[in-house]
């Protein structure tokens, strides 16, 4: 008998062999997963009753939290579809979310109360407001454990669907116009779960610290991976990186997600000795290539496996993980450098290179091309935007916008995004290659390379660099560094120190912001 593709499975299965198990954790908040499950019933049944109908979009204005891992299951357990919203977005960007994706039900932690009050008066339908952790004053709303405790612990009413039918909406960043809706179907978080959980194992003994806003990317799918075996789900608030270190002593965590400005900030921040993070086995790296020296120093400092993985907010995320092949006889060197790549590609998961006329390059370390994919884990599409869907599936194929080189092992290689390379004098320079570079500096804490303007050679790479507390570095160090160790063409033609890069909400330094001040009269951002 067909039964379609959903990710409450995982939920269903967790109950029923873990349900004495915690499976929550959120400050001095416990759940077992019994708990947990009778706790997304109640909030299905709270958002039939307030009258939530077929495919109604939920969002959540949210921290990581118990209510927000619980509107992974509960909404879709309502028949409605689960729109997560980056906190760290304009009110204008929220709002044109709200009245893009038609949000009928707004959850919303009480720290935002100044956002909703600025949003909501935009807003064309105006969405029922639930307050999440607490009532700000003068607020009449009802608060989300109220909500849940006044409705039926039972489960909702069995409803038919189609597996191809949209079970969220996560929203771009919007690096150009509007954020757009990335649709994500029961089948697309149903088997990227699956395909995750054979690239990179987990287990009922796993405990994962949620380091990544679940607003980002699905938090890379711990909320459907993590509970399809049982493993115990850590909530953080907000990023920061001595709590990291708090918690992994305080309850044994196992393994964290986070990109590489966050390790970076964990393994320079002071207490980093003085807790015991011996039960720690992986850090897994996404969201921006990952520096060799970076894996090594996480290896040595953390004292567990430290590998980079990639994908995008289209493909659920994960497309790729850079774990081991056993068959390999590397170096040490060889074996770092493969695991700050973005790895193979996982299961299900058909990737190929894509050259200039839409052909397909070898995989041979040296044919460089975009990455399209085809999979089960693409997206439906944009929400209520064909043209933009139309752009990136092509023939069946989603075409990334990421360029790179595939090695003959079948790891993967990021180049830059097809909008950063710089072309200068008409050679193509990787922006992450300088970047690696300029990080094995002892002194530099961070740095991102951008293209600015050149009267001769169109556009040349700039180094923004960070340095350590209390280290010192000169422009001419940072040129002479890069200079023993990148082509000649390669080299930046100026070195800026900032006292610290801009960063998004995942910490991911904003490239876009670095560049603007030096295009922004030039009318368009090519020269």
């Amino acid at each position: 008998m067909f039964v379609p593709l959903t990710p409450l499975s995982f939920k269903a299965r967790a109950v029923a062999l873990y349900g004495r198990k915690v499976g929550v954790v959120d400050g001095d908040r416990r759940f077992t997963y019994a708990e947990f499950g009778e706790r997304t019933q109640r909030l299905a049944n709270a958002l039939l009753d307030a009258g939530l109908e077929p495919e109604g979009r939920v969002a959540f204005l949210s921290y990581n939290s118990y209510p927000l891992l619980e509107g992974y299951f509960g909404v879709l357990e309502a028949g409605g579809i689960l729109l997560p919203i980056n906190i760290r977005l304009s009110t204008d960007e929220i709002a044109y979310i709200l009245d893009n994706a038609g949000v009928s039900f707004l959850f919303a932690d009480q720290d935002f109360a100044p956002c909703v009050e600025a949003v909501l008066p935009q807003v064309e339908r105006r969405p029922s407001l639930v307050w999440l952790t607490g009532r700000p004053e003068g607020a009449v709303e009802p608060l989300y454990d109220e909500l849940l405790a006044a409705a039926s612990p039972e489960p909702p009413p069995e409803r038919a669907f189609d597996e191809n039918d949209v079970a969220e909406l996560f929203y771009t960043s919007g690096t150009t116009g509007w954020p757009k809706g990335v649709m994500l179907t029961y089948r697309n978080l149903t088997l990227h779960a699956l395909g995750c959980l054979a690239t990179l194992p987990a287990t009922d003994r796993d405990v994962q610290l949620h380091t990544i806003p679940l607003f980002h990317v699905n938090g890379w799918g711990t909320p459907q991976y993590l509970t399809a075996v049982g493993g115990t789900h850590v909530m953080m608030r907000r990023f920061d990186p001595g709590e990291v270190l708090r918690l992994i002593e305080a309850e044994g965590a196992t393994r964290f997600l986070a990109v590489p400005t966050m390790l970076n900030m964990i393994l320079n921040h002071p207490d980093l000795g003085k807790y015991d993070l011996s039960s720690l086995e992986m850090v897994t790296l996404g969201g921006a290539p990952a520096p060799p020296e970076m894996i090594r120093r996480g290896e040595k400092m953390l004292g567990c496996k430290v590998l980079a993985g990639y994908g995008l907010s289209e493909t659920t995320p994960v497309l790729s993980g850079a774990v081991d092949k056993v068959t390999l006889d590397e170096t040490e060197e060889e074996r770092v450098e493969r695991q700050s790549s973005a790895g193979m590609p996982g299961q299900l998961i058909d990737l190929r290179l894509a050259g200039p006329e839409g052909e397909t390059l070898p995989w041979d370390g040296a044919a460089i091309g975009e990455i399209a994919v085809r999979s089960n884990v693409v997206m439906k599409g944009y929400w209520r935007d064909p043209e933009a869907t139309a752009a990136v599936i092509r023939d069946g194929w989603f075409h990334t916008g990421d360029v790179a080189t595939i090695d003959p092992e079948g790891y993967i290689h990021i180049v830059d995004r097809a909008k950063d390379i710089i072309i200068s004098g008409g050679e193509n320079i990787s922006s992450v290659e300088i970047e690696k570079v300029i990080f094995e500096h002892p002194a530099v804490l961070e740095a991102a390379v951008i293209p600015v303007p050149d009267e001769r050679w169109g556009e040349v790479p700039l180094a923004m660099v960070a340095l350590r507390p209390g280290q010192t570095a000169t422009e001419d160090e940072i040129l002479a560094f890069c200079q023993d160790r990148l082509a000649r063409f390669k080299v930046p033609k100026a070195v800026e120190f900032r006292d610290a890069l801009p960063k998004g909400g995942t910490g991911k330094i904003l490239k876009r912001e670095l560049r603007e001040p030096f295009w922004q009269a030039m009318g368009k951002r090519v020269h």
